[in-house]
């Protein structure tokens, strides 16, 4: 894209920037500096050279309704002047309207506890879960089973759960209790078992590492209803069915992450929808507030909450505190965002534009890097491949070439970075739901001329 105008003192801030700021992911390089955003409409941002981007990664798989949402601003500034902060140790309406909605939302009867990102939201829900099973006689239940290749967040209880090896080295010893099993990879199943034979085979995984490990000790499974940011790893509809039965059967709490898949992303409100799931609890996040605003949410089926009100136990309560969770700034914004993803109808939209960007991209299935096309809803992974036959993982250089050019061109994709050794080799797109039809076109276009350039 052309450059519109140069933000003055640019260069200034960058220089500064080297010298101030740790960014998040980034390698150290004295001499590397980053892009300096300096603004953003619809799906669009501008960097500080004037330059334009389509963002399909929605800043980080969040910014459902777009940049620029004047509305959005007008929401937590009222909310500012009226109140600006109050903890939930109390309460206020912004924070009781919001958990209301989320319940129609979630279709069903849920108790929420707000924080500020998708790994409190998670650590949350594993002392809830631990708490729980203690307060109903269960008290040696303690563990979690999570998959391989999922990600949960970075503190150290939901860094314990997410099965990355790459983001938790140097980093150990973690949070004991936290168990991992292979994740349902169709691309990569064995020749000759059918893709709905593996998924069922992947569910039982789990349940056999809940008998291995002891019954009597697993509190909970946590799964996004798709591995997102760990390779956009698809289950088939038979996974998530008979994940919920293991649960059920042996007493073990199913936490459903919807961090990424919520809000819309997957074409329904909620990612676990589209396999008619009941989730014990569910953490949110990122698209609650379309990114503008930190806030994130932990709902807890109310049956569940009920067993924390034993009067005459000093410990019955759930003895957890966030300084700002549910800030009532950030409530207010959430609420005239879920206004937006229903009046603007971008939960169907993101269905529709998911199923054009995974068709646009199935054009491509030829290319001899392409190893496989992945979608759920408006979010799309394709994964490359040095060879078709032997499903070669690229390596990551090469992937951050594909990258780098469609940066060149305007477009701004990502990659499942640090995860696994060896298999970060996934292109990810996640764009803003209200991406229009010439957005949509551009991002295929744009792709689709920089694969055709590689060697």
């Amino acid at each position: 894209m052309g450059a519109d105008e140069r933000i003055p003192g640019a260069e200034e801030l960058l220089d500064k920037d080297g010298k101030y700021v740790w960014h998040n992911m980034m390698s150290y390089n004295a001499g590397s500096r980053p892009m300096l955003v300096t603004g953003g409409e619809g799906s669009w941002i501008v960097d500080g050279d004037g330059n334009k981007y389509l963002d399909a990664m929605s800043g980080l798989w969040c910014v459902n309704v777009g940049y620029g949402r004047k509305e959005l601003a007008d929401a937590a500034y009222g909310q500012l002047l009226k109140l600006a902060y109050y903890p939930l140790t109390q309460s206020h309406e912004p924070a009781i309207k919001l958990a209301e909605k989320l319940n129609e939302w979630l279709e069903g009867e849920y108790v929420v506890f707000f924080s500020n990102s998708g790994s409190e939201a998670n650590e949350a829900a594993f002392k809830i879960a631990r708490q729980y099973q203690q307060q109903i006689g269960r008290g040696s239940r303690y563990k979690f089973i999570s998959r391989y290749r999922a990600y949960h967040g970075n503190s150290m209880g939901a860094l314990s759960a997410t099965g990355q090896a790459q983001r938790k080295y140097r980093y150990e010893p973690l949070a004991a209790g936290f168990v991992h099993v292979a994740p349902p990879d169709s691309y990569r199943r064995p020749k000759g078992v059918s893709e709905e034979r593996f998924n069922l085979q992947c569910a039982q995984a789990i349940e056999d590492a809940i008998i291995w490990e002891g019954v009597e000790s697993v509190a909970g499974v946590i799964m996004e209803p798709t591995i997102t940011g760990g390779g956009v790893i698809v289950p088939h509809p038979v996974y998530m069915e008979r994940v919920q039965e293991i649960c059920r059967k042996h007493g073990v709490l199913l936490i459903i992450d919807e961090v990424i898949c919520g809000f819309g992303r997957s074409g329904r409100k909620f990612g676990h929808q589209n396999f008619g799931a009941k989730p014990d609890i569910v953490t949110m996040a990122k698209g609650l507030t379309s990114g503008y605003l930190p806030l994130s949410a932990t709902a807890v089926r109310r049956d569940i909450y009920e067993k924390f009100k034993d009067a005459e136990d000093d410990y019955a309560h759930f003895r957890h505190v966030n300084t700002f969770g549910g800030n009532p700034a950030a409530c207010a914004l959430a609420l005239r965002n879920l206004e937006i993803l229903e009046r603007e109808g971008l939960v169907a939209r993101a269905r529709v534009l998911g199923e054009r960007l995974l068709a646009g991209m199935e054009k491509l299935r030829d290319h001899p890097m392409v190893g496989d096309v992945r979608g759920f809803g408006f979010l799309l992974g394709v994964e490359l491949v040095t060879d078709r036959a032997t499903k070669a993982p690229a390596p990551v250089d090469a992937v951050k070439r594909i990258i780098s050019q469609c940066k060149a061109k305007g477009l701004i994709i990502g990659r499942n970075g640090d995860t696994v050794a060896g298999f970060n080799n996934v292109l990810t797109f996640s764009p803003p739901l209200s991406s229009t039809d010439e957005d949509l076109a551009f991002i295929l276009s744009t792709f689709s001329e920089v694969m055709a350039m590689q060697p």
